[in-house]
């Protein structure tokens, strides 16, 4: 993070965190995701630096290949394909392999800030861009008609439809889900608990990202699904969520102490006051994600606008279609009139 972030003045630390064992915390931590030893800072996070395991690096680069088989074969059937889908699908697989491939995966271990930068990540900004680029509809456009296509075709709307997936895409679920992501990890004990060991940090990051896809598919997606909101029902589960994390941002921007027991104590070496990093996070989580917010709402309100514009001119259209059918019909009946004469 920037140097400003470096110091030396102490920083209260919330009663117990050290009782609860938090010096071996770091230490079992740091010998599975090999914590760096250099100060943390932009330029470094950005070093190609992958975690002993890369699972969500690997599965940002398997995404991306399987998405470009697929354009191959289109290509190959001569179906067009809109460019901005494949540029959003690949956009997301390359931030989702960086973001947890880069060394800010060893940094985000001890310091907030290079976490929350993770979280807010993998929860905000890569789900919108794997689902913009409608991954379904490029399989059912790529796969054969016939055969292996067609089980595959058949297979992938069971499971669009199935009741597993109304269930978890509805918004009763998604959002709790996704709020769940900031409330219920940072304010419990459970983050401190997942943290201690390479497997629950990085089931924490696969978290975030299913939590952003479950709640922002039901949104963005123009695949098949279980069940499709109004737009306006949408529209409102856009604005739900976003002055919630913004008051979790807001909180830990304003509190006094660090409140997070694993980014309470980082390596001394990195010369990190916590209680300043900790603001840091808090203004990541209130600012980051709302541009990328704001870029849903446009999308959304264009293509709701859209909708409107058939919703219009459909009717007219069958209308006028209708009147000439009669026209037609009236003009035969006048001939016929006519030749009987």
């Amino acid at each position: 993070m920037p140097s400003s972030l470096r110091g030396s003045c102490p920083c209260p630390v919330p009663p117990g965190c050290r009782a609860r064992g938090q010096q071996s915390r770091v230490r079992t931590v740091t010998a599975v995701l090999e914590v760096p030893d250099a100060p943390p800072t932009i330029l470094g996070m950005m070093r190609w630096d992958l975690p002993p395991i890369p699972l969500l690096a690997t599965l940002g680069i398997v995404l991306a290949a399987i998405y470009c088989l697929g354009l191959a074969r289109l290509r190959h059937l001569g179906r067009p394909w809109p460019w901005y889908r494949s540029l959003s699908f690949l956009a997301g697989c390359l931030i989702l392999s960086a973001v947890t491939g880069l060394a800010i995966e060893g940094y985000g271990v001890g310091l907030f800030s290079a976490f929350m930068f993770q979280h807010m990540t993998l929860s905000t900004l890569v789900p919108p861009l794997l689902v913009m680029g409608s991954p379904g509809l490029l399989l059912f456009a790529a796969v054969p008609d016939e055969g292996r296509g067609r089980r595959v075709r058949r297979a992938t709307l069971r499971l669009a439809r199935s009741r597993a997936s109304r269930i978890a895409l509805h918004p009763g679920f998604a959002i709790p889900v996704f709020l769940f992501s900031f409330y219920g990890l940072y304010f419990s004990s459970i983050f401190d608990t997942l943290n201690d060991s390479w497997l629950g940090h990085t089931g924490m990051e696969v978290f975030f990202l299913v939590s952003g896809l479950l709640f922002i598919i039901p949104i963005l997606s123009i695949g098949p699904l279980p069940m499709r909101q109004s737009n306006l029902g949408r529209l409102l589960d856009i604005f739900l969520e976003m002055p919630l994390h913004v008051f979790f941002g807001v909180v830990f921007m304003m509190a006094p102490t660090v409140l997070v027991a694993s980014f309470a104590d980082p390596p001394p070496q990195w010369g990190i006051n916590p209680v300043d990093d900790q603001a840091v996070a808090g203004a990541l989580a209130w600012s980051y994600g709302e541009p990328v917010a704001l870029l849903i709402v446009l999308i959304f309100a264009s293509r709701w606008r859209r909708d409107e514009e058939k919703s219009v001119t459909s009717p007219n259209d069958y209308d006028e279609a209708k009147d000439a059918e009669k026209l037609e019909a009236y003009n035969d009946f006048l001939r016929t009139l006519g030749s009987g004469r």
